[in-house]
């Protein structure tokens, strides 16, 4: 952090604010779009006819979307244009440059808050505590319940209360678990997006030219420390864990899952202990990340054995509980879709790891800012819950 930097002061707490629209029963569904290439089929010569059909472009395409029968059903169920029109034949034959429009009807998302606190905001940014079970960004069957969605909705309702109320469209800059709770950084500005970005790719560079620790805290504009209870009790008061994290195949999850690997891309978390708890077997932490690769807190504690409690994906080790990577549920949907794997997957939530607090310059002003998100009670220690209860008479 520079010295040159001054302290900003957080906002009081009257000056925070809530914001949150209830949810709609139905999100409005997806459009996929693409266009047809020659090298779909496996040509690499010119020719009107690439030899494809409707069905084998999507059952090969997007195999991991749906099963041979959904995407038949799909097309029967007049959900995919072709050039503009709607085919229901599945043999239908494709030539190169066809366009192709795939519409996923409207469905009923699972359950998730929607109210988000605000923790800090100037004109550049906003930083949100984000509860425990909402997504950040759409993705899976979340795309409409998300913190995107709140943020869109929350604009859209000022811009139409106040005439002169200037346009902005802030946008989450770093990602959190849907089971992790805390402060969530967005940019309302395309040069804070931008310089945000960049904190956190620096601190994940530093990190893979492997720096030492206390090197790496000293170059980072930007750090975040979390809390998190684990099971079993760290011997240690504090522990550095350098673990590599990569992927392996894994049902349910397309692009794969991330584990502990020693092919992985280097990542360094640092583990402080807090307070012990010999009774229940768990260890109350304080972990801040040097770098920023996905899952790595539920990985690098689970990896040194001590994973999160209440996790039902990742146990000692850093791999997953379940693993079956040829397991394949060949049930579907209404909408012909995969059903949900019975392993567990990243999304799944019951785990109690919150981003408590971030220190960064500010990308704009290079104010030192410091944000601090309310501790869940189970994140308390045991004088740390003590002085949040109200004075007995």
């Amino acid at each position: 952090m520079s010295k040159k930097a001054e302290l900003a002061a957080p906002p009081s707490a009257a000056e925070t604010a809530y914001f949150g629209e209830t949810w709609r029963e139905f999100n409005d569904g997806l459009t996929y779009h693409d266009i047809v290439r020659r090298i779909d089929a496996g040509f690499l010569f010119c020719a009107k006819s690439t030899g494809l059909t409707l069905i084998e472009f999507y059952s090969r395409k997007y195999k991991s979307s749906a099963p041979l029968q959904g995407w038949l059903q799909r097309i029967q169920n007049k959900q995919i244009t072709v050039d503009g029109k709607v085919v229901t034949i599945p043999d239908t034959e494709l030539r190169a440059g066809t366009e192709l429009v795939y519409h996923r009807l409207p469905w009923r998302e699972p359950d998730a808050p929607y109210l988000l606190q605000v923790l800090f905001e100037d004109n550049y940014l906003i930083a949100l505590n984000k509860p425990s079970g909402l997504q950040v960004l759409p993705g899976g069957l979340f795309q409409q319940r998300t913190v995107l969605t709140q943020l869109q909705w929350h604009v859209s309702k000022l811009t139409t209360s106040s005439s002169g109320c200037r346009k902005t469209h802030p946008v989450p800059v770093h990602r959190l678990g849907r089971g992790t709770s805390g402060i969530l950084l967005c940019a309302k500005t395309k040069l804070a997006k931008s310089r945000l970005a960049a904190y956190f790719a620096e601190g994940t560079s530093v990190v893979e030219d492997k720096y030492t620790n206390s090197e790496c805290k000293k170059m980072r504009k930007i750090s975040k420390i979390y809390r998190a209870l684990v099971s079993g009790v760290i011997d240690m008061d504090e522990v550095v864990i350098k673990q590599p994290i990569g992927t392996i195949k894994y049902p349910g999850v397309a692009k794969g899952l991330y584990v502990a690997s020693p092919s992985g891309k280097p990542a360094l978390s640092s583990v402080r202990v807090l307070e012990r708890d010999l009774e229940n077997n768990s260890t109350l932490v304080q972990v801040e990340i040097q770098s920023g690769r996905p899952h790595q807190i539920r990985i690098h504690l689970s990896f040194i054995g001590l994973p999160l409690i209440g996790d039902p994906l990742y146990v000692s080790g850093g791999q997953p509980k379940c693993f079956d990577p040829e397991l394949m549920d060949e049930s579907f949907e209404k909408d012909g879709g995969y059903q949900r794997p019975e392993n567990p997957v990243p999304g799944d939530c019951g785990y109690n790891l919150h981003a408590h607090q971030i220190v960064l310059i500010h990308p704009i002003t290079n104010e030192l800012i410091q944000i601090t998100a309310p501790l869940p009670s189970i994140l308390q220690t045991r004088e740390e819950g003590k002085a949040n209860q109200p004075n007995s008479s």
